[in-house]
């Protein structure tokens, strides 16, 4: 594709389902790169002296950058290469500037802020689980450091799952330090990930499950007539009374909160963040936001009947545009204190939030449901985390060996 890159033009680019290109038509070479996550950046393109089409990011995204400063930014490096001194000499006096770990990172939070979630937090997150790598230079940094530190790791007891997030991260970024030429190659090539242990997923029983509807039940009593002894006390005072709650279908948030997630996987981060927006209640459809969810692509969930006539009956007591809102309307950051009086009150022990989400997949399973359609209602991008429930329906594997059967 190409056209003249301008303000005007970038702002209107679309992204598409895979990386693409678009080359300049004013200035030969200069070039914009667009990522189906929406991020904009700035390259060039040049055939070297053997030549071979080459393309090198110029670590520029827009808006980040204006395209001004982008062109200038591909002008020079594009005559340093027509001039002959850009590979050897370039590269080299970069390799040889004795930049340390801790200082890429500080001089490239803008990448990690424009391509990633909560980039700050990441650039502090990964200088927190490497302070070994901190003082290192750029380029002296190999995969012997990176086993070492995994062998610390794992010795002092983190998880494999976590340190393999760690790995995950710092691989990311020695790859922008290899597309940006600030090393010759990249350190963690022949760093293998650690295998993990699948985990079993917990599940409410059939009782288990009458336990806690139960005890939601039982616990919407408790405070209505809480609130019913309590204005008592205030009649007898002459204090303004409070409101009724027997006028509301819910006495607070949590039973419909815990009706939604048994009846669409929601994580509870993506509930905290919903918005009425997000619900349409006439075609009974939830959208998760990519900017909200955990893989960072949208997803639609169906409302079931349920979960359907919970949202609608909340939605009648319940202002503003967050579904589930915290004190003073802002979101809720936990619901950790009500949760586990809940499950005390049910005699339901080993339980988390999360496993609700568990819950929600393995009632698919058992009732039938494709894994593939159980992945896509989840949110997972890859089939690997769905799989932990494909035990749960062994009529599958059954139908699949009866198809040996034949007459001979």
């Amino acid at each position: 594709m190409k056209a003249k890159l301008d303000r005007e033009f970038l702002r209107s680019v679309q992204p598409a389902s895979v990386t693409y290109d678009i080359l300049d038509t004013e200035d030969k070479g200069f070039l914009a790169r667009v990522t189906p996550k929406g991020v904009i950046s700035f390259g060039i393109r040049y055939t070297n002296a053997a030549g071979k089409q080459c393309r090198l990011s110029l670590g520029m995204t827009f808006d980040k950058n204006t395209v001004g400063a982008a062109r200038v930014a591909a002008k020079k490096k594009l005559a340093e290469i027509e001039l002959g001194i850009e590979t050897e000499r370039v590269n080299a006096r970069k390799m040889q500037s004795g930049l340390t770990f801790a200082q890429f990172i500080d001089e490239h939070t803008d990448w990690l802020v424009a391509n990633t979630k909560s980039g700050k937090a990441r650039a502090a997150a990964i200088k927190a689980s490497f302070p070994c790598l901190l003082d290192r230079q750029l380029t002296d940094i190999t995969a012997m450091n990176i086993e070492k530190w995994r062998a610390e790791r794992m010795k002092a007891g983190i998880s494999a799952s976590t340190t393999n997030r760690n790995i995950t991260a710092l691989r990311g970024l020695f790859s922008r330090a290899l597309d940006w030429e600030f090393i010759p190659k990249h350190p963690l090539t022949t760093v293998k990930m650690l295998p993990e242990p699948s985990g079993k997923a917990r599940w409410l029983s059939d009782d288990e499950e009458k336990r806690l509807r139960a005890a939601l039940d039982e616990r919407e009593e408790q405070q209505r007539a809480g609130r019913e002894n309590a204005n008592q006390w205030r009649a007898s005072r002459n204090y303004d009374l409070l409101p009724d709650l027997r006028t509301f279908t819910f006495v607070d948030h949590l039973k419909p909160m815990v009706l939604v997630s048994l009846n669409t996987g929601l994580r509870q981060g993506e509930l905290f963040a919903l918005h009425w927006s997000a619900v349409d209640l006439e075609k009974a459809l939830i959208t998760v936001h990519g900017s909200t969810a955990k893989d960072g692509e949208d997803r639609h969930i169906p409302l079931n009947t349920e979960a359907h006539r919970a949202l609608k009956l909340w939605r009648e007591q319940t202002p503003g545009e967050l579904v589930f809102p915290g004190k003073a309307g802002a979101a809720m950051t936990e619901i950790k204190t009500a949760w586990a009086n809940l499950l005390r009150n049910a005699g339901i022990s080993n339980f988390r939030w999360h496993d609700m989400r568990h819950h929600f997949a393995s009632r698919l399973v058992m009732a039938g449901v494709d894994l593939n359609t159980v992945r896509e209602l989840l949110g997972h991008s890859d089939m690997k985390m769905t799989l932990r429930y494909a035990h749960l329906a062994p009529e599958h594997k059954a139908m699949a060996v009866q198809k040996l059967m034949r007459t001979i």
